[in-house]
C-alpha cells in the first residue's frame, strides 16, 4: 500500500491511515471515516486522491493516492478484523487469555497465539498492525512440483500413462524417492496436478461404457453344458482366499478371455492371464486348447480349480480337468458376483479393450502386454504390493 507523507507521529499517523483505507474498503463514506479515524476531511481526501505540493526549494512534489485493496477472502478459522479489535479491548481492560478466548467463542491457545505473534516491536498489540502482520504473513500460491521438477514430472506422467491411479502413484512416489522428501506427492496433489490446464500431466480417459441391455431371464434350452459341478460343491478354501491356485474367467465376445487368480485377499484383484482365442476355430475346442496351454504353465499347486459362468464356450470342461488336473465349477445362472474377483478385473480391461474390439486385429503379443502392465500395478488391497511379484514368488515356491 503506498504511504503518505508523515508526520513526527509517523507511526500513529500510518495506524490511522491504515484505518482509514479499511473503513472506505468497507463502504464507509469519506466523511464519515475522517470523522471515525479523528482526522480532517481534507486530509482523508488527499490520501484517497493524492496530492501535488511544492517543497521548500519550489520543486514539484507529488504523494499518490493510497492503494485501497479488496482484502482477501479468509477462512472463519482464521481471526478476522474485528475478533482482534475485541481481542485488543478486551486485554485493555486487563482480562485473561481464557476469559478472552470465552467472550470471542475461541481457543484459549488460538487467542495466546494471537497475543504472542502479532505484537509491534514495543509489545503492543495494536489490531490493525497485528491484522496487516497476519495477512502478509499468509503462504502465497507457488508452482506445482510438478511443473518445475522434470524427473519428478517424467515419472508421474509415465504411470499415470500406464492408467495407475493417483493414489498408486503417490505410494510409488514414496518408495522411489524414499530420501527425497521434496519428490513425494500426495493423492490430492497429482489429482490437482491432472485437472489444472498449466500442468502437463494427463490421465488417459475412461472409457464410457454402453448401457446394458436386460437380457431375458431364463435357462435355454438348447446345446445346455452337461456334467457341471456348480459352484455350491466348490471346496471352502476357494472363498477364503488363504490358497493359491483358484482361478476365475469368462467368456468376452470382442473381448479378451480372462482367467485370473483368486488367491489371498494379499492377491486379491488377482493376477489375469489374457488368453488368445482364434475365430477361426470351433470356440470350444480352442478355448479348452488356450486354457490348457495356460494352466500347464503353471505348477501343480497353482492350478487347483477353475471357476467359469455357464457359457458353450466350456463345453469340454471335463477334457481340460483331465489334461490339467484341475477342477472346473460352474456359477449359477445369471450371477455374476458369485465371480467378482473376475468381474472387477474385467472393468480394467474394458479401458484397453471396449466392447465392440475386434480382437482379431489385436496380437496376441499385445495381449501379453496388457496383461504385464496390469499386473505390476501396486494393489491397495495387497499392502502395495504387486500381484506379478507375489505369483512370482509363489510359482518359486511351488518349484522348490
Amino acid at each position: 500500500m503506498g504511504r503518505s507523507r508523515t508526520t513526527h507521529g509517523g507511526r500513529a499517523l500510518t495506524e490511522k491511515q491504515d484505518r482509514f483505507v479499511r473503513l472506505i474498503t468497507q463502504g464507509v463514506s469519506n466523511r464519515e471515516a475522517c470523522r471515525i479515524v479523528g482526522i480532517n476531511r481534507r486530509t482523508g481526501t488527499r490520501w484517497r486522491l493524492g496530492r501535488s505540493i511544492r517543497n521548500t526549494a519550489g520543486e514539484a512534489v507529488h504523494y499518490p493516492p493510497v492503494r485501497i485493496l479488496t482484502p482477501p477472502k479468509r477462512h472463519p478459522r482464521y481471526l478476522s478484523f474485528d475478533e482482534r479489535m475485541v481481542i485488543a479491548d478486551l486485554r485493555r481492560e486487563k482480562r485473561t487469555v481464557r476469559e478472552i478466548g470465552r467472550e470471542l467463542g475461541r481457543s484459549p491457545a488460538t487467542v495466546s497465539r494471537e497475543l504472542r505473534r502479532n505484537v509491534d516491536d514495543h509489545g503492543r498489540y495494536l489490531p490493525y498492525s497485528a491484522d496487516r502482520t497476519a495477512i502478509e504473513r499468509i503462504a502465497r500460491p507457488r508452482a506445482r512440483r510438478v511443473l518445475v521438477d522434470a524427473e519428478l514430472r517424467s515419472v508421474v506422467v509415465d504411470l499415470l500413462g500406464k492408467r495407475w491411479s493417483p493414489e498408486q502413484v503417490a505410494h510409488e512416489l514414496h518408495g522411489r524417492f524414499g530420501d527425497q522428501p521434496a519428490r513425494r506427492l500426495c493423492t490430492e496433489s497429482i489429482y490437482q496436478a491432472i485437472y489444472d490446464p498449466d500442468a502437463p500431466v494427463t490421465r488417459p480417459a475412461k472409457r464410457r461404457r454402453r448401457r446394458r441391455r436386460r437380457r431375458v431371464q431364463g435357462l435355454q434350452r438348447r446345446g445346455r453344458l452337461t456334467a457341471m459341478t456348480m459352484i455350491a460343491d466348490r471346496p471352502p478354501e476357494v472363498a477364503d482366499r488363504v490358497q493359491a491356485g483358484h482361478w476365475e474367467g469368462r467368456l468376452h465376445h470382442g473381448s479378451p478371455k480372462p482367467v485370473r487368480d483368486r488367491h489371498p485377499r494379499r492377491a486379491a484383484h488377482p493376477l489375469p492371464h489374457l488368453i488368445h482365442v482364434p475365430t477361426a476355430r470351433p470356440m470350444a475346442e480352442a478355448m479348452r486348447e488356450g486354457i490348457t496351454a495356460a494352466l500347464e504353465r503353471l505348477p501343480a499347486r497353482l492350478r487347483r480349480t477353475l471357476t467359469w459362468d455357464q457359457g458353450k464356450e466350456l463345453a469340454m470342461h471335463r477334457q481340460i480337468s483331465e489334461q490339467t488336473g484341475t477342477r472346473v465349477f460352474f456359477c449359477d445362472a445369471h450371477s455374476p458376483w458369485q465371480r467378482g474377483s473376475n468381474e472387477n478385473m474385467n472393468g480394467l480391461l474394458r479401458d484397453y479393450f471396449p466392447k465392440g474390439t475386434d480382437l482379431g486385429q489385436v496380437a496376441p503379443e499385445e495381449l501379453a502386454r496388457v496383461a504385464d502392465e496390469i499386473n505390476k500395478r501396486p494393489r491397495k488391497t495387497l499392502g502395495w504390493a504387486r500381484p506379478a511379484d507375489l505369483l512370482a514368488g509363489e510359482t518359486v515356491a511351488a518349484s522348490a
